[in-house]
């Protein structure tokens, strides 16, 4: 596995990230301890976990894992946003949550520092943003805390905190954990660009669209399989759920992967991150896996490359209907091309 450069900064990590928010869900502990095991043989350094991942339970696994591992050997990321408690101040960005989060997932950790403590969506019930951005300044000065990223922001939301952090002096968000797989592709319009512009990486969640990318699917189901994730989403009312992607796009784009995917030689899955991880701004997707066979099928998308013409093919199944002002960039490109 390769390494790359987490946004402008001197840190490197894996070009793959290995997410764990299946770690005490779905996945028991021992488990979960071979699957970490097998992703560090792979060369694998990044490991992405959340607070509100089985409510603690991804944290203390990864804490306990580490326990037996060299720390400095890796960059471990975790989020605060999410409720954590019943109370009214243990939800969201403000200075008093973040705080005690961030002690918190140290604890469930067992470690003394966090590599990159991520916002994990913009916070409403916090105004001021300069309360958060000078919290997470001061994590850092305090050295509890490495870089600093934000997750689900919007285009302006995400520039506004960019900008504040800059007049301010503040240490300033190094990385964008935004969703951005084939069947989600709107992260284009405005977030890729900012995240160029200002030099953050972007570590996509969700690269294979919670299992639509997978290969599991075909044109002629008429429901998910059971046990899949989508089915699951289903009866919990998750967002990768069957009604919202049964339809021809959905079908059509499938039918171009799994083609793709033959003509290189790999599963649809291995095509379908491959494609991100050579799509402009991206580091590192996260993969995330429930056992070692799903595992094993996403570390297989590294180390090789789709060439021109499936990553063509691919963009052009994946294409969204743009409209205005996203259309004008369309228009700007083709103008340049004929000059």
């Amino acid at each position: 596995m390769e390494f790359r450069y987490l946004g402008n900064t001197g840190l490197q990590v894996s070009e793959l990230c290995l997410g764990t928010m299946t770690l005490g869900r779905e996945t028991s502990e021992k488990d979960s301890f071979s699957i970490l095991d097998r992703y560090v043989e792979e060369g694998g350094n990044f490991i992405d976990t959340a607070d509100v991942y089985s409510r603690g339970g991804s944290e203390e696994i990864v804490g306990k894992w580490l326990k037996n591992q060299n720390r400095d050997d890796y960059v471990v990321a975790t989020k605060v946003r999410f409720p954590m408690g019943e109370g009214p101040n243990d939800v969201g960005l403000s200075r008093k949550h973040i705080i005690s989060g961030v002690k918190e997932s140290l604890h469930r950790l067992g470690t003394d520092y966090i590599d990159l403590y991520q916002v994990h969506a913009w916070d409403p019930r916090t105004p001021p943003l300069e309360e958060t951005l000078s919290t997470l300044n001061d994590l850092i000065r305090e050295g509890l805390v490495r870089y600093i990223g934000a997750s689900n922001f919007k285009g302006w939301q995400l520039q506004k905190a960019i900008d504040l952090s800059k007049q301010n002096g503040w240490e300033k968000f190094v990385c964008l954990q935004p969703q951005y797989n084939l069947m989600c592709r709107a992260t284009e319009y405005e977030l890729i660009d900012v995240c160029e512009n200002e030099g953050l990486g972007v570590i996509p969640w969700s690269p294979l669209r919670g299992g639509w990318l997978s290969g599991k699917f075909t044109r002629d189901m008429v429901k998910p399989p059971e046990n899949s994730r989508i089915s699951v989403a289903e009866e919990k009312g998750y967002s990768e759920t069957w009604d919202k992607y049964n339809n021809e796009f959905t079908w059509s784009l499938l039918d171009t992967l799994y083609s793709v995917a033959e003509d290189a030689g790999k599963t649809p899955a291995q095509a379908a991150i491959n494609w991100l991880l050579n799509s402009r701004g991206v580091t590192a997707p996260i993969i995330g896996a429930r056992t070692m066979e799903q595992l094993e099928a996403n570390l297989g998308s590294a180390g090789w490359n789709l060439n021109n013409d499936q990553l063509e093919r691919l963009n052009k199944a994946s294409e969204l209907f743009v409209s205005y002002p996203y259309d004008i960039d369309a228009i700007n490109q083709r103008s340049k091309g004929r000059e």
